[in-house]
């Protein structure tokens, strides 16, 4: 079965609903207060950190997620943006730069646009910008358009490698099924054979994401944006096809192709992490 994390690297803080999960993995750097994507969890910057030691991360659970998952109250970004905040307080840090990964990117706009005092820098990795939803999907179908992760929800996995089968089959083809961080990626996922995520949760802030305003054009920090070659999977539809990349350019300092990489893989591998590790590093002092 599976089972939470190591409960010394977790620290914890109250917010709204009740106490929200997070953890620090010391570095040398500034802290970078990192935030994953919409069915993720804290341990999505493993490889971060592994491609760079040296860098400070601050990486909460998001509500409805791994060791935040029974945190009740609302969703969405603005939420999440107020549970940030807390983090912060809690660590008494900032301005800090921001990493945001998925829909965490859009978190870490909203962050930076609602709170510029407690931001310094962004780096977006394949989010943050607004997206054209995926055909057909619309507020009402998020559940039917995201099956494949709803769909882990509604099972008692038997083993993390019977989790991961299931995970590299239908969301991450892509990833290495014999990775080491995956798989303590994958054992944070699952609590007595079920994986910690809100299924409100993620319809809640896919529809968030997708069909509410962003301020992008109201940032006043440095973005820095990394963006996967496809989806999920070889010859996908990318999150942000080359008009998209040309039209949000203008407004970074750098933008960064991950050729190779799909939405996963741009922080879930090696190579995409390393790129990601080089663009915080350009944006620390």
């Amino acid at each position: 079965m599976g089972a939470t994390a190591n409960s010394e690297l977790t620290s914890w803080v109250e917010v709204p609903g009740g106490r929200l999960a997070y953890e620090i993995s010391a570095g040398s750097s500034e802290p970078v207060l990192a935030v994953h994507g919409v069915s993720s969890h804290r341990r999505l910057w493993l490889w971060l950190h592994a491609a760079d030691p040296e860098l400070t991360l601050v990486a909460p659970d998001l509500r409805g997620r791994g060791d935040s998952v029974d945190l009740l109250g609302q969703y969405g970004l603005s939420r999440h943006v107020e549970d940030l905040t807390a983090v912060l307080d809690a660590e008494a840090v900032g301005p800090v730069h921001v990493v945001g990964m998925s829909m965490g990117g859009f978190v870490a706009v909203e962050l930076a646009a609602r709170h510029p005092e407690r931001v310094r820098s962004l780096v977006l990795v394949d989010g943050g910008f607004p997206m054209t939803a995926p055909a057909g999907l619309t507020r009402e179908n998020v559940g039917a358009a995201f099956a494949d992760r709803l769909g882990r929800l509604s099972r008692a996995w038997t083993s993390v490698d019977t989790y991961l089968d299931y995970f590299c089959t239908t969301t991450a083809p892509l990833l290495d099924r014999a990775d080491p961080l995956l798989r303590r990626y994958a054992e944070h996922d699952l609590l007595d054979g079920r994986v910690r995520l809100a299924g409100e949760a993620l319809v809640e802030d896919v529809a968030s994401t997708y069909f509410g305003s962003s301020p992008w054009r109201d940032l006043t920090v440095p973005v820095r944006f990394g963006y996967a070659e496809w989806g999920a999977g070889r010859d996908t539809p990318p999150a942000y096809p080359p008009e998209s990349v040309a039209r949000y350019a203008s407004s970074t300092v750098e933008t960064t192709a991950l050729p190779g990489l799909d939405h996963a893989g741009s922080i879930m591998t090696p190579a995409g992490a390393a790129a990601v590790a080089t663009m915080i590093r350009k944006a620390l002092p």
